[in-house]
């Protein structure tokens, strides 16, 4: 069928978009390393009190990473919309396929534009995070019904960790370029809180 060739070629053009995605993203973190070298952040001034460049600092690398920054996040907005209007367009050839497609197409959409927005810095031994096999610098892109689309801040996490004692919380991780869920309890143990993993906000130029 001529809709089935469509769809997937459809497909095919969205996943050669994620992986530019991809590579905007391991650029963006390259930049962003430079910054964290030179502990500064985007706004941090790059001269002293009297107007000379900081000696603490190599500036212009500091510039350039800056601006490559700024580049690349118009890039991968811009990415992203691209990305977003092919799934429009995977959902509308999945439609014609069959009644049982437009659920697959959802899942493809939800699984391409979940962006991660946590990550994790700290796990404890023994703790039921490192049980559930959680390692230091994943990046979450679902914890349990929080992601990216209605996170505001930590205490979301905190109430999700608070109400779901002893209950199996789903986390959807990305380490590396691989995707997973692993499946987390929070309980009380020999450490601190009912994790015993800390988790940090992610910077935009991080994601």
């Amino acid at each position: 069928m001529v809709i089935d060739t469509e769809l997937e070629e459809a497909k095919a053009a969205v996943l050669q978009l994620m992986t530019e995605k991809d590579k905007i993203e391991a650029d963006l973190q390259a930049a962003k390393n430079v910054l964290d070298t030179n502990r500064v952040g985007m706004t941090d001034e790059l001269v002293d009190s009297q107007g000379f460049p900081r000696n603490d600092i190599d500036v212009y690398q500091v510039r350039h990473a800056r601006h490559k920054i700024n580049c690349l996040q118009n890039d991968h907005k811009s990415l992203m919309l691209k990305i977003e209007q092919g799934l429009h367009k995977i959902h509308k050839f999945a439609g014609h396929v069959s009644q049982e497609s437009p659920s697959t197409s959802n899942h493809f959409q939800e699984v391409f534009l979940l962006e991660p927005f946590l990550r994790v810095n700290i796990v404890s031994p023994g703790s039921p995070a490192e049980i559930a096999g959680i390692q230091v610098d994943d990046l979450i892109l679902e914890f349990g019904s929080i992601s990216n689309r209605n996170f505001t801040s930590l205490k979301d996490i905190g109430t999700l960790v608070e109400n779901s004692r002893y209950k199996t919380v789903s986390l959807k991780i990305k380490r590396g370029s691989n995707t997973f869920v692993l499946n987390l309890i929070p309980r009380p143990w020999s450490g601190k809180g009912l994790l015993g993993c800390n988790v940090v906000p992610l910077e935009v130029v991080e994601r």
